[in-house]
């Protein structure tokens, strides 16, 4: 199906995959501009499925990263992804205030008893 402007929703479908979801890219590929391409995956349903599919698949990517990091034993990136992914298991920074005339955050701690105090 073609646009008020000439192009195809088969030309965005075909440009999408490998741009990891940058409109800019998608735009380039296609000889249109940013908002031509913005509006193609807004207007028609098969764009947008193949767009939301090509940034689903960075997602996963970038979580595979994080598992990688976490394999390997880095404790940084495992504390990370508890406060993100493992709430529900009460994994969640905790803030306490001490109220002194001001209100400042004074410590910051994590499920496992460890204190990080703020500057």
């Amino acid at each position: 199906m073609a646009g008020s402007n000439g192009y195809t929703a088969a030309q965005f479908i075909k440009a999408i995959p490998g741009t990891g979801g940058i409109i800019s890219t998608i735009s380039k590929r296609v000889g249109c501009s940013w908002h031509t391409a913005k509006k193609y995956i807004t207007k028609f349903p098969t764009v947008a499925k193949v767009y939301r599919d090509e940034c689903e698949a960075i997602t996963d990517m970038a979580e595979l990263t994080i598992i990688k990091a976490i394999k390997g034993n880095d404790a940084q990136t495992a504390k990370w992804y508890l406060t993100m992914k493992g709430r529900d298991r009460g994994y969640a920074v905790t803030r306490r205030q001490e109220i002194t005339g001001r209100i400042e955050i004074v410590e910051l701690e994590w499920p496992n008893g460890e204190i990080t105090t703020t500057p």
